[in-house]
C-alpha cells in the first residue's frame, strides 16, 4: 500500500509518496503561490501530489491514505485553511481535504496544523516514540505541536499549538502579521526579525553594518553579522530573550520530556538560536527542564510527519501500524 504526505507552508508546498514502512518513493516541491486566490494554492498542492506519485510510479487513485501539515488557521470541519496570516490577504480560503480526497479517491485524509504534523513526525521517527513532547518551529512563523500522554493536541478546530500568537510583550512594541500586538511571532519569526531590528535601531540609531534601510534586509543578515557587529549581537540577544520566555510558557503548560526545534531560523542558526535559550531557561522554568534539541528531520519534519499521519491514522503512534 502507498501513502501521501503533504507540507503546505507559506514559502513552499511539497509532497511525498511512501510505502508501509514510511520509506519515501517519490517527492515533489514548488513555491507556494501568492495568489490570485486560495484555489491557486489548492492546485499547487494537487500538482505536487501528482508529481510525487508519478516519480514513485504510483496511480494516485490507489493511495490508501494521506496526511497534510498546513499553515493555519484551519477549519477542520470544512477541511480548509482560513485567512492565513503569512500569505497575501487575497488568499482567504484554501480548500484541502476535499480536493485531495477526490484526487486520491480516499476518505482517509488527515489535516493538521503544520506543527502538529511536525510533532507526529518527531514521535514516529524517535527512538522511543515519546508520549510527552513538543515540536517548536521558528521559521516564517512560530508555532508548536504538542503531544501529552501520547495524544497530539489538535483542539476542536485544529488550531491548538498557535503559540506564536501568545502575547509575550504587554506593551505591544511589535505588531504581529495577524494584526495583534506583542505576539511571540512578531519578534522572533524569520519574517519579523528584520522588522524588529529596524524598530530597535530607530529607537537607538547606533552605528551598524546591518542594511536596516534596505528593503531586502533579512533575518539572515542579522545572524550573519552576529559576532562582528554589536547591534546585530543586541538583536540576536533580544530575540533569544523572547524565545526563552515563550518556550518557558510552553514548558510550564505541557511539561514535555523533549522539545524538538525546527524551522529555517533555528535550523540555519542553531548556536545563536538554541544555545542562549538553553542558558536562560533554568532561570525561567521551575518545573523539570526538558531536553532542548534541534530536530533530526531537518526541513522535512512536517512532510514526514504528514506521511506518518497517513500511516497511523493521524497519531504518529507506531503501535498502530
Amino acid at each position: 500500500m502507498h501513502y501521501v504526505g503533504v507540507d503546505l507552508g507559506a514559502t513552499n508546498v511539497r509532497a511525498v509518496v511512501g510505502d508501509g514502512d514510511a520509506a519515501i518513493l517519490g517527492s515533489a516541491k514548488r513555491p507556494t503561490p501568492r495568489g490570485p486566490t486560495g484555489i491557486a494554492v489548492t492546485e499547487a498542492v494537487l500538482g505536487v501530489v501528482r508529481e510525487a506519485c508519478a516519480e514513485a510510479g504510483v496511480d494516485p487513485t490507489t493511495v490508501a491514505a494521506a496526511g497534510i501539515g498546513s499553515i493555519g488557521p484551519l477549519d477542520l470541519a470544512a477541511g480548509v485553511v482560513e485567512n492565513p496570516a503569512n500569505l497575501p490577504d487575497a488568499i482567504d480560503r484554501i480548500p484541502l481535504t476535499g480536493p485531495l480526497s477526490e484526487l486520491l479517491d480516499t476518505d482517509e485524509v488527515h489535516l493538521h496544523n503544520d506543527t502538529n504534523a511536525g510533532v507526529i513526525g518527531e514521535r514516529f521517527h524517535a527512538d522511543r516514540n515519546p508520549d510527552d513532547m513538543v515540536y517548536l518551529t521558528i521559521s516564517s512563523g512560530v508555532g508548536a505541536g504538542v503531544s501529552v500522554d501520547g495524544n497530539v493536541l489538535a483542539g476542536w478546530d485544529g488550531n491548538a499549538g498557535e503559540v506564536g500568537h501568545m502575547t509575550l510583550d504587554p506593551h505591544g512594541f511589535m505588531r504581529c502579521g495577524c494584526g495583534s500586538d506583542g505576539h511571540w511571532e512578531a519578534y522572533c519569526s524569520g519574517n519579523n526579525i528584520p522588522r524588529y531590528a529596524r524598530e530597535l535601531h530607530a529607537e537607538d540609531p547606533v552605528e551598524t553594518s546591518l542594511p536596516v534601510d534596505d528593503p531586502d534586509f533579512s533575518a539572515k543578515d542579522v545572524f550573519d553579522a552576529a559576532g562582528d557587529d554589536d547591534f546585530a549581537d543586541h538583536v540576536v540577544a533580544q530575540v533569544a530573550h523572547w524565545n526563552a520566555m515563550g518556550l518557558a510558557n510552553v514548558i510550564h503548560a505541557y511539561a514535555p520530556l523533549v522539545v524538538s526545534v525546527g524551522g529555517a531560523v533555528a535550523l540555519n542558526n542553531p548556536e545563536l538560536v538554541l544555545d542562549p535559550v538553553r542558558e536562560q531557561l533554568s532561570e525561567m522554568v521551575f518545573i523539570n527542564l526538558p531536553e532542548i534539541k534541534l530536530t533530526d528531520l531537518g526541513d522535512e519534519v512536517v512532510v514526514k510527519g504528514a506521511l506518518a499521519s497517513a500511516l497511523t491514522g493521524g497519531t504518529g503512534d507506531r503501535s498502530r501500524l
